[in-house]
């Protein structure tokens, strides 16, 4: 499978921005999202679509950046997606999904029910249900019982194609998950939010304690969050050749994983 790394959503902090790390994949069988980032209609109605959290985050909304533009500049159709795999429904992950009305959207069955059912504040902030209101078809997932490089509980998508792999990582959501896929020549483990900065996984890098705040007071459980920074850190000292990590948002894993794509 062939694999492009998107930004489909800048987002300016203090001496830096972030980045929306959308990973489209090229099947035998069509196209595949991890994750959409923000979409047309989140760019031409921000205040209806993402309400007060806009003004916290700031997100550039230009529909040029958006996964929709830049797969027909790729020259494809948004026809072409057939499924959007997403590591959870937090605004900035699946405002995107509805620029693909016929992709089947998959998730952690944790995270589909923590969306249609917020029980706290934090999540009824997090969760802005007009990004899915045109009704998409949702597959859940349990995975559970498989283990992948350390991970207890993984699930391989093979309805979707082999070597799509979903990963149980609950912490910044409670049905949070990373998605690892079978590039060919490499492995892209796509963490989502587990972390925000590079910084909590990697020896020698400091990682900004606005990250850090951030980071916290938008975990559901922080001690999961550790832990499973700590196993992603663990991954990534082992140095396996045929494996890159990225996240959500940080700008320079991003920048790595483009430049050597």
């Amino acid at each position: 499978m062939r694999v492009h790394h998107l930004n489909c959503g800048t987002m300016p902090v203090p001496g830096d921005s972030l980045v929306c790390h959308v990973l489209l994949i090229e099947t035998d069988d069509g196209l595949v999202l991890v994750d959409s980032g923000y979409g047309l209609a989140d760019c031409a109605s921000p205040a209806r679509r993402l309400g007060p959290l806009r003004h916290v985050i700031r997100p550039v909304l230009d529909p040029d950046e958006t996964a929709a533009r830049q797969i027909e500049r790729l020259g494809h159709s948004t026809d072409d997606v057939r499924h959007i795999v997403v590591t959870h429904f937090d605004l900035d992950h699946v405002g995107g999904i509805a620029d693909f009305p016929g992709a089947t959207i998959h998730a952690t069955a944790t995270e589909v029910t923590s969306a249609q059912r917020p029980r706290t504040t934090l999540e009824h902030g997090r969760y802005r249900r007009r990004q899915w209101a045109h009704g998409p078809t949702l597959a859940t997932h349990e995975p559970v019982g498989e283990a992948w490089r350390g991970f207890d509980a993984a699930q391989e998508l093979t309805d979707i194609s082999p070597g799509i792999v979903l990963i149980s990582l609950p912490g910044h959501t409670r049905g949070h998950a990373a998605v690892a896929v079978d590039a060919g020549d490499r492995w892209v483990l796509h963490c989502g939010d587990a972390f925000h900065h590079r910084g909590a996984i990697e020896d020698g890098t400091s990682e900004p304690w606005t990250m850090r705040v951030a980071e916290t007071a938008l975990a559901m459980d922080r001690a999961q969050l550790r832990r499973n920074q700590e196993r992603i850190a663990e991954l990534r000292r082992r140095a396996d050749p045929d494996l890159i990590i990225v996240n959500a948002h940080d700008r320079t894993l991003f920048d790595r994983a483009v430049a050597s794509a």
